[in-house]
C-alpha cells in the first residue's frame, strides 16, 4: 500500500554556544537517510504538544533540559513517500551539557563549515532563516559610478548584514564581484536582484520580482543560497511559499517617495498576511529603523528599504 500521503510531524531545536556554533547530530545507520547531519529533535507523539515533544526529544537524544524556547519557523518538506511537517524552535535557555545518549555522533559546528557536511534536505532552509537579521539595505538603482560601492561600504561599516544589490538594467560581473568581495570583508551577505541573473554569480542568493517568481513552478536554485521574493498580496505570498522561497519582502506598507501613487497595504493587512505565512517576512515601503520594533510586534522578521535603513 502506498504511503505517499503519509504526514509526519516533527520538532527540532537550534542550540548555539558562545562560539556561535550550532549543535547537530548524525543520523544512525538504522535510520531514514543514514549518515546525514541534522538538528536534534524528532517526531511528535499523538498525545504531545510541540513543546513537550521538543523537551522529551532533547533530553532523550543529548541529555539537555530545555527551559525556554521560541518558535521561529514552520515548513513542509515533501519526500517521495511522505511529507514532513516541521516546527523549528530556537532554544534560548537550557541546562545540562549536550552529549550522545543514543550512540549517535554529536558535534558543535559553525555555519561556515556546514557546506563540508552531508545535511538533511531541510537543514539549509532552516539555517538560512535562523541567520536572517531584522533589517537589510537595498541599493538605489544608480550604478554608473563608484557611488553605490562607497555607499555599500558605509552601510557595512555600520553593521548592515545583508545588502540587496538591485538594478533594473544588467550589471557587469566584475562590478558584482567587487561588491561581493566587499561584503565578505565584513562577513555580510550579498543578494542579487538584477534582470540578467544566471544563478551562477558570486553572491549569497537572489531576490526575484513577483513577475519573475510567479512564472516558476519550483525553486530555481540550490537551497544553499538565499531565495527572496517580492510580494504585494496574499496570492503572491502563497506562490512564494509553494516554490520554497526562504523569505518574503512585503510592500508597500506605507506611502513611499518612489511610488507615491500606489495605495499602501497598511499595517493591519500586513499583519493579517504575516499571520497566515510560514516564511520570514520583511516589510518595505516607508520604512525606517525606528519602525523595527513595530514590525517585530506584528510578527515580521524585520524591515528593508533604500532610505533610512
Amino acid at each position: 500500500m502506498s504511503n505517499k500521503n503519509l504526514i509526519i510531524k516533527v520538532v527540532v531545536g537550534i542550540i548555539s554556544n558562545s562560539d556561535n556554533e550550532l549543535l547537530i547530530t548524525k543520523r544512525k545507520k538504522d535510520q531514514f537517510m543514514p549518515g546525514y547531519w541534522e538538528l536534534p529533535g524528532g517526531k511528535i507523539e499523538s498525545e504531545e504538544d510541540n513543546i513537550s515533544a521538543l523537551k522529551r526529544e532533547f533530553f532523550e537524544e543529548v541529555g539537555v533540559t530545555i527551559t525556554e524556547c521560541k518558535l521561529i519557523q514552520k515548513l513542509n518538506h515533501h519526500y517521495v513517500d511522505k511529507t514532513v511537517q516541521l516546527w523549528v524552535y530556537n532554544v534560548e535557555h537550557f541546562s545540562g551539557k549536550p552529549f550522545s545518549k543514543e550512540g549517535q555522533e554529536v558535534a558543535w559546528v559553525s555555519i561556515e563549515k556546514f557546506k563540508n557536511l552531508e545535511l538533511l534536505p531541510t537543514m539549509w532552509k532552516i539555517i538560512n532563516t535562523f541567520n536572517l537579521p531584522n533589517s537589510y539595505w537595498i541599493t538605489p538603482d544608480n550604478h554608473q559610478s563608484n557611488l553605490i560601492v562607497n555607499e555599500c561600504e558605509n552601510h557595512l561599516a555600520t553593521g548592515t548584514e545583508i545588502i540587496q544589490l538591485r538594478s533594473k538594467t544588467p550589471l557587469d560581473s566584475s562590478y558584482i564581484n567587487d561588491i561581493y568581495k566587499l561584503c565578505k570583508n565584513y562577513q555580510a551577505k550579498l543578494i542579487l536582484n538584477i534582470p540578467n541573473k544566471t544563478y551562477n554569480e558570486n553572491c549569497d542568493g537572489w531576490h526575484l520580482t513577483s513577475s519573475e517568481f510567479l512564472s516558476l513552478d519550483k525553486r530555481p536554485f540550490t537551497e544553499t543560497k538565499l531565495f527572496g521574493a517580492s510580494s504585494h498580496n496574499e496570492k503572491e505570498v502563497r506562490h512564494a511559499e509553494k516554490i520554497s522561497a526562504d523569505y518574503i519582502s512585503l510592500s508597500p506598507i506605507q506611502e513611499t517617495q518612489s511610488h507615491p501613487n500606489i495605495l499602501p497595504l497598511g499595517w493591519e493587512i500586513a499583519s493579517s498576511i504575516i499571520e497566515q505565512c510560514d516564511l520570514p517576512v520583511f516589510l518595505l515601503g516607508g520604512m525606517n529603523r525606528g519602525l523595527i520594533k513595530k514590525a517585530l510586534g506584528i510578527g515580521a522578521q524585520g524591515i528593508a528599504g533604500i532610505r533610512d535603513i
